[in-house]
C-alpha cells in the first residue's frame, strides 16, 4: 500500500468513525465530550497507521473497529460490512423451509443460546441456555450479527449444520450436529393441577397465539378452573405485538408497556377492558430463558398488580431494532428503542424481576457445568410451580409468608 493510499484510507476511516460516533455520543453527552471522543478516535487511527509493527490493513482495521463499536452497544446491535450485508441479503431471499428452533443472543462477543423450542432440532441436539456457539457451519460467531446466525441455521429440511459449542462451565468447544427441520406449529401445554388451578405453558408468541390462548382460557373456565398458572419459562421467541395482545386478555386497565428511544416517539400500549377474558387470579412463571414478548406480558401483569411473577429474573431482550443501510453498501442492525415496564424500567437493562423469587439456576449460568436446567412443566415437584400453587391457594397470606 502506497503512502498516499494509506493516508487516504486513514482519512476515510476517521470520517467513518466521526460519522458513527457523533450520532451516538451527541445523544449521551455534551458537545465538548463528543469532540474529545472524536479526537481520541483520530489519534488512535494515526498511531495504528504510523507506529504499528507492520503496515496495517487499514480497511480491515476500520471494519473491525466498526464491528466493535456496534457490539459495545448491546447484544442486538451489529455492523455488517458491504460483503457481509450483500451475503445477508442473498441468503434472506432464499425460501428456506427449515430452521433450528433456537432463541439467540450474544455473550462474551459470541452467539449464545437463550432457549430452545420444544421438539425442535435445537432441543434434540441438546442445546441449552448459556451454551456459546463459537462457530456455525465453520464461520466464527465473533462479531456476527444475531440475524446472520439465524440465517446460517435455516435451510432445507434434513440439512445438517455443524456447531462448535462451548457448553456451560467448559472451556473447550465440542462439535454438535444439528439437523434442520420444519418447526411444528407452537402448541400450548395445558394441564389441570390440584383444585381449581389451571396451567398453561407458552413456548413462543407466534402469530395467532393470542387467539389460541384466549380460546383455551374460555375452555378452562367452562371446565371449572378459577385460578391460572401462566408458564413463560423458556419462552424467548415471537412477535412483540402478540405479547401485548396477550397481556390484554388479563388486564382491564393500566399500561402494558411503552416503547421509546432517543429518536422514537414513545408508543404506549394500554389495557382494553373489551378484550379481557380472564379476570380470575393468575401467577406467571418466569426464568432466565424468558425474553422478548414474554417479558412484556410478565411485567404488565406484575406491575399492574394483576398477579404474581414467580421464579428467576428474565433475560432482558425486549427491544426494537432498525436495519440501516449505509452508502458504502454496509448496514447496521441498530437498537433504536427499548420496551419499558409499566413501572418505568427498561426491560433490556433490568429484565423482569420476579415478585416472588425462586431460583432454579445459579447467579452465573456458566456455573451450571453439566447440570442442564429442567424443561418447564406443571409438576408440583418443580419448586417454581410449588411456590405458585401456594400463592394461588393462599392469596395474600401466602404472598406475605413467601
Amino acid at each position: 500500500m502506497s503512502s498516499l493510499t494509506k493516508r487516504v484510507v486513514v482519512a476515510l476511516s476517521a470520517v467513518v468513525f466521526c460519522f458513527v460516533a457523533v450520532g451516538y455520543v451527541r445523544g449521551r453527552s455534551s458537545d465538548e465530550k463528543a469532540f474529545r471522543a472524536l479526537t481520541v478516535y483520530s489519534e488512535v487511527l494515526e498511531h495504528v497507521q504510523r507506529d504499528y509493527v507492520d503496515q496495517p490493513n487499514m480497511p480491515q482495521v476500520t471494519n473491525g473497529a466498526l464491528h466493535g463499536l456496534l457490539d459495545s452497544l448491546d447484544p442486538q446491535s451489529s455492523y455488517l460490512s458491504p460483503l457481509e450485508y450483500s451475503d445477508y441479503k442473498q441468503k434472506s431471499s432464499a425460501n428456506n423451509k427449515a430452521s433450528s428452533g433456537l432463541a439467540l443472543t450474544k455473550r462474551f462477543g459470541y452467539i449464545s443460546v437463550i432457549s430452545t423450542l420444544p421438539d425442535s432440532p435445537a432441543e434434540k441436539a441438546g442445546l441449552h441456555i448459556g451454551d456459546i456457539l463459537e462457530k456455525i457451519a465453520g464461520f466464527t460467531t465473533g462479531q456476527m450479527a444475531i440475524e446472520q446466525a439465524q440465517l446460517l441455521l435455516t435451510g432445507e429440511p434434513g440439512t445438517t449444520v455443524t456447531l462448535s459449542v462451548i457448553k456451560r462451565g467448559k472451556t473447550e468447544p465440542q462439535d454438535v450436529q444439528i439437523t434442520l427441520d420444519r418447526l411444528p406449529q407452537p402448541k400450548l401445554v395445558e394441564d389441570r393441577l390440584e383444585g381449581d388451578i389451571a396451567y398453561i405453558h407458552v413456548a413462543e408468541f407466534a402469530p395467532g397465539e393470542t387467539k389460541q390462548i384466549h380460546d383455551d382460557l374460555v375452555q378452562l373456565q367452562h371446565q371449572g378452573a378459577h385460578k391460572l398458572m401462566l408458564d413463560l419459562r423458556d419462552c424467548a421467541l415471537g412477535d412483540d405485538q402478540v405479547g401485548i395482545s396477550t397481556a390484554q386478555l388479563f388486564l382491564s386497565s393500566g399500561t402494558i408497556t411503552t416503547l421509546k428511544g432517543q429518536t422514537v416517539t414513545p408508543v404506549v400500549s394500554s389495557a382494553d377492558p373489551s378484550k379481557v377474558v380472564w379476570s380470575q387470579p393468575v401467577s406467571v412463571l418466569i426464568g432466565n430463558g424468558t425474553a422478548g414478548p414474554a417479558e412484556i406480558v410478565a411485567s404488565a401483569i406484575a406491575d399492574n398488580h394483576r398477579g404474581e411473577t414467580v421464579g428467576d429474573r428474565t433475560y432482558g431482550t425486549a427491544s426494537f431494532q432498525k436495519l440501516i443501510e449505509m452508502d458504502d453498501g454496509s448496514a447496521l442492525f441498530l437498537t433504536v428503542a427499548n420496551y419499558y415496564t409499566p413501572g418505568g424500567k427498561e426491560i433490556p437493562i433490568d429484565g423482569v424481576i420476579p415478585t416472588t423469587e425462586v431460583r432454579s439456576l445459579p447467579d452465573d449460568i456458566a456455573q451450571l457445568n453439566d447440570v442442564n436446567p429442567p424443561a418447564p412443566s406443571s409438576s408440583v415437584t418443580d419448586p417454581v410451580v410449588k411456590k405458585a400453587v401456594e400463592i394461588l391457594e393462599g392469596g395474600a397470606a401466602a404472598k406475605k409468608a413467601a
